[in-house]
């Protein structure tokens, strides 16, 4: 799933579990930027954000450095940082029903307040915004995706289902106006969501998410890494700064992800991606720096999400916004370019689309399900047996 359940500190903390990250241009007023980020999965449709918790967007400036296969940007650093909190829920006088306030702080330190599950966005100097359940947009066919790794062979079904069918987020939208974002909205950005501690004291990092299933499918298989073949890496990972990796773990990093890399590159029987001298895959560098880019200058696309990094490696420019939007099939393009290099050969996973495709218009995610399904059950009756799997 993209960053659902992302490590064992996500599973242990629900509320500060971030299932996805979302960036692109409005399709509704071209220029504006809408920022989506989603946590607590498999949700209530009643369900509350944590008054213990920052929910942040951190969007930067960046360019392209070089093509090929040393692909890579540079990321300014300027940035734009909007925090969301939430006050504790409070009941209506005389009833159980419970209401939350939430505080949206932009740039240069001016709040927004708004209330939890209004459909009314409230609309403030230059910032549009709603918080509240969703239906989860993400899809997949989970169990393929365990099967593939268990056998070392595609294992995708056209009558895969959604193991997502029906369950509930709990949503942060934000739609951004160009001029709060000044120079930067003319140009590529880097976008990055987190969850972090609040309250008090030093914030610590609690998840933060870019480009999705860079934790749970590229980083999280074990046994292909020689180097930390007994190491969860996911919560190392997950406390980093996506702008600046700290050195001490990053060489660990690395030897997972070339390591798993050349394992999908492998799953079609031929190599698109041969490793150098050191054993190094070619997009090891471009997904460690792992943040969602996106250019403002181009209009609103559904199937952009890899497609400027797919044109850095292939030296030829970029003809989408990039970003990631609400109904985009990032399996297939992951799995697509993993294992068959920058152009090959279309993989579908047999999931197509998500419960209800997203709208074109704000806030743009559909209503909850008011009956949602136990994941649990679903998973136990989905999962193949374990000596089928592997």
């Amino acid at each position: 799933m993209a960053d659902h359940f992302s490590g064992p500190r996500a599973i242990a903390d629900p509320a500060s579990d971030i299932c996805d990250v979302y960036a692109f241009p409005s399709p509704e007023r071209p220029g504006n930027l809408v920022l989506v980020l989603n946590v607590l999965p498999a949700s209530a449709p009643t369900a509350l954000f944590s008054d213990a918790i920052t929910h942040r967007f951190r969007v930067r400036p960046i360019t392209s450095v070089s093509e090929g296969a040393a692909a890579a940007f540079n990321v300014e650093e300027d940035e734009y940082v909007f925090d969301f909190t939430f006050d504790a829920p409070q009941k209506v006088g005389g009833t159980d029903t419970l209401v939350q306030a939430g505080t949206c702080q932009a740039p240069g330190g001016r709040k927004v307040s708004f209330q939890v599950g209004n459909e009314v966005p409230t609309e403030a100097e230059g910032l549009k915004i709603f918080a509240g359940s969703r239906l989860d947009p993400f899809f997949i066919d989970f169990v393929g995706v365990i099967a593939t790794e268990a056998t070392g062979k595609l294992s995708f079904r056209s009558d895969a289902s959604n193991v997502l069918e029906g369950l509930n987020a709990l949503s942060i939208v934000l739609e951004i106006d160009a001029a709060v974002l000044g120079p930067a909205a003319g140009s590529l950005v880097a976008v990055v969501g987190e969850t972090l501690t609040s309250g008090g004291g030093r914030p610590v990092r609690l998840e933060r998410m870019g480009r999705p299933e860079i934790k749970n499918v590229i980083m999280s298989p074990k046994k292909f890494d020689t180097v930390n073949s007994d190491l969860e890496i996911r919560d190392l990972f997950n406390e980093e700064d996506a702008f600046s990796l700290r050195p001490d773990y990053a060489s660990t990093y690395r030897a997972r992800l070339n390591a798993n890399l050349a394992f999908y590159d492998g799953l079609d029987g031929k190599t698109d991606w041969p490793l150098d001298e050191q054993g190094a895959h070619p997009l090891t560098e471009l997904l460690l720096a792992d943040f969602l880019v996106v250019d403002l200058s181009k209009p609103f696309s559904e199937d952009g999400c890899f497609e400027i990094e797919t044109a850095l490696l292939a030296g030829r420019p970029h003809t989408t916004c990039g970003g990631r939007s609400l109904n985009d099939d990032i399996v297939d393009t992951l799995y697509t370019l993993v294992v068959g290099g920058i152009d090959g050969e279309r993989i579908s996973d047999g999931v197509d689309e998500p419960t209800q495709l997203a709208t074109d218009t704000f806030p743009y995610l559909n209503a909850p399900n008011t009956t949602p399904p136990d994941l649990g059950a679903r998973l136990a009756a989905q999962m193949p047996p374990r000596e089928e799997a592997a």
